[in-house]
């Protein structure tokens, strides 16, 4: 019994390790002016980065705003198509209903690299390149694969007979959409706009291609900083970057019901 403890005690210590040390790290080179090999720990600790990061005239308060905007117009893009598209998708009866929600994996069946340099070029032919509206629709197509397939779980699980009984008692359609069916689907609507908002402000491949150098979000400040040696600055952006994750993955948790689920890809 004691060696089944012990076992088990030491797979959650390894989990925990492997789950939180990547944070304890970050957190630690957040808060490090000085840390020098061989040193195990910082000689010199302040928040003199943390200060820098939230300056006014801070690149990273910039690319934080960007980000948020950017996530924003994307959120609201997917919701355009996909409350509609998953409406309708999630009625069984559709002609070629199966593929026009394989369509939209396609952007997911490729390489992303391969994908963005491609958009990249045809961008730049178009003018789109180094524009806000350019780093949108990327992002926006990058979503839809999520937004709409949420939307179509969310609409199959919505109860019909309501929608009938609002019909019989003289109710329009448009009417009973708004009031009866759309209020049913509004949980996994949100969890939808959830993750594209996360997808948006994570994605850093596609901005690259499209927006660098003239937009600037956190993932490519991240980049930046990490790659010209400035681990504090790059530990603070990316702990900027987690806490939405987070968060929202605790809303995710209450908003996606099993039923909803259960409906995925169907």
């Amino acid at each position: 019994m004691y060696s089944g403890r012990f076992w088990q005690t030491l797979l959650v210590i390894f989990l925990v390790l492997v789950l939180l040390g990547p944070v304890v790290n970050l957190l630690i080179w957040s808060v490090a002016e000085s840390w020098f090999f061989p040193h195990a720990l910082p000689s010199q600790w302040g928040l003199k980065y943390w200060f820098q990061v939230f300056s006014p005239y801070s690149d990273v308060s910039g690319s934080l705003f960007t980000s948020l905007g950017i996530a924003l117009l994307s959120v609201l893009v997917c919701l355009v198509v996909s409350v509609p598209a998953g409406y309708a998708l999630a009625q069984r009866t559709m002609p070629l209903r199966l593929v026009f929600m394989l369509l939209f994996l396609v952007p997911q069946a490729f390489p992303n690299l391969t994908v963005y340099m491609n958009v990249a070029r045809l961008f730049y032919l178009w003018g789109l390149n180094g524009t806000v509206l350019g780093v949108v629709l990327v992002h926006s197509v990058h979503g839809l694969m999520y937004s709409v397939w949420i939307s179509v779980a969310a609409f199959s699980a919505t109860d019909p007979l309501q929608a009938r009984a609002a019909r019989n008692l003289g109710a329009g359609p448009v009417y009973t959409f708004f009031t009866i069916i759309l209020p049913q689907a509004a949980p996994g609507i949100i969890a939808a706009s959830i993750f594209v908002f996360l997808e948006s402000m994570d994605e850093f491949t596609g901005t690259f291609f499209v927006g660098a150098p003239d937009i600037s979000t956190l993932p490519i400040m991240l980049y930046t900083a990490s790659m010209s040696g400035n681990y504090q600055i790059s530990s603070i952006t990316a702990l900027i970057l987690l806490l939405p994750s987070v968060l929202f993955m605790l809303v995710i948790h209450k908003f996606m019901r099993p039923e909803m689920l259960s409906r995925l890809g169907k």
